[in-house]
């Protein structure tokens, strides 16, 4: 039974995504040595020298554990934990377990280590104030603070690792539904060929085989023979034709529309600019735009972290321009394409001559461009 969330990097050990900011862990970590250090005994600063260490230790392999050791970890933190709030007025420690209870991935693990951390907590912080008045009634405000964080931060922490786990599976889900949906659709592209092209190339090659031996014996039949096959191919090639104009390239409003329903999905606000439908750019321009449009705005969603995208179409009658801008955390290397899956982009435009160009200050600017090849042909011919 795996009962926390395992983490690859072991010092990886403060929360993200909180709104504390990781200083503060950081000032919890070395509080309890001020606390330790105001004891008159050597013996008292020694021992809770060591009470420190062994509880930092257990946290460190609470995050690598698995079962029951991953409890005994838990009761080590625990016993710890009431020790310095007893002994040394401490009680913070209490948020580190906080924190690590809401990793706990199993439910009834969760629930029971929550409620034996909180009662717990409460009593050890409840009798430390009765015994140690006159330390806590400057403390008194924090404590209440530790107490409301040791009930609100587990729960948070979890819901929120649950729901990380539930996105991750509708991504897989929706990649593997489009590996589908790509799978279906070459079946039915096979399909629709071997139907149209099949019978007929093999009629034609019957045809062929008997006009081959015709020839030379009936003159009329062969030509007959021949005229058939004629026949044949121009059906054949009318219905491919039929398949292929059924089987257009993608439109970029409908593109359009698509991403903007993924970046509202990911609660980022979108806004288009500029002409949403061609006029003069081939279909096999308006299709490499799209893909590319469709890539930029997944890197967004995926890496930016942003709230707000901007997405810009111009054309003109020497080039096709699109702006995607986010105002996100932008890219580690902004003037290459290599990171970030932006490889694809500049790869499909050089089949149309396109290029694009990515700048990354105040997030991410991706401005691609492809000329006009109708009018560079026009141009180079007039030459």
């Amino acid at each position: 039974m795996k009962g926390h969330h395992s983490m690859q990097n072991w010092y990886n050990i403060f929360p993200k995504n909180l709104s504390l900011s990781i200083y503060v862990w950081i000032i919890f970590s070395l509080l309890p040595f001020y606390f330790i250090f105001r004891s008159t005994s050597w013996f008292e600063v020694i021992l809770g020298f060591v009470l420190i260490v062994i509880f930092f230790l257990a946290y460190r392999l609470s995050f690598l554990s698995n079962g029951w050791f991953l409890y005994v970890c838990v009761s080590i933190m625990m016993a710890i934990s009431i020790g310095m709030s007893l002994f040394y007025g401490y009680v913070y420690f209490a948020l580190f377990l906080a924190f690590f209870i809401g990793n706990v991935k199993h439910k009834g693990g969760f629930i029971t280590l929550y409620v034996v951390h909180l009662v717990t907590t409460m009593a050890a912080a409840g009798f430390s104030v009765l015994t140690q008045e006159e330390l806590f009634q400057y403390q008194l405000p924090f404590i209440i603070i530790t107490i409301l964080g040791v009930i609100l931060l587990p729960i948070n922490t979890y819901n929120r690792l649950k729901r990380q786990k539930l996105e991750a599976q509708l991504v897989d889900a929706n990649e593997k539904i489009s590996q589908l949906l790509v799978y279906e659709e070459r079946q039915r592209i096979a399909r629709d060929l071997h139907d149209t092209l099949g019978q007929k190339l093999s009629m034609i090659g019957l045809k062929s085989d008997l006009a081959n031996r015709l020839i030379d014996r009936d003159t009329s039949k062969a030509k007959n023979e021949l005229a058939d096959i004629n026949q044949t191919a121009r059906s054949a090639l009318k219905e491919v034709r039929e398949m292929l104009s059924d089987m257009r390239g993608a439109k970029l409003d409908e593109e359009l529309e698509h991403v903007s329903q993924l970046l509202n999905a990911a609660g980022i606000a979108v806004e288009i600019k500029g002409n949403k439908e061609l006029k003069q750019s081939p279909a096999l321009v308006e299709d490499v735009l799209s893909m590319c449009l469709k890539e930029a705005v997944t890197n967004v969603v995926k890496h930016s972290q942003a709230d707000y995208c901007s997405i810009e179409v111009s054309e003109t009658s020497d080039e096709l321009k699109l702006i995607i801008e986010d105002d996100g955390i932008g890219l580690s290397q902004p003037r290459t394409t290599k990171g970030h899956g932006l490889r694809g982009i500049s790869e499909r435009l050089e089949f149309v001559n396109g290029e694009v160009k990515i700048e990354s200050q105040q997030g991410t600017m991706i401005e691609i461009k492809i000329p006009n090849i109708t009018q560079q042909v026009k141009g180079e011919g007039a030459q």
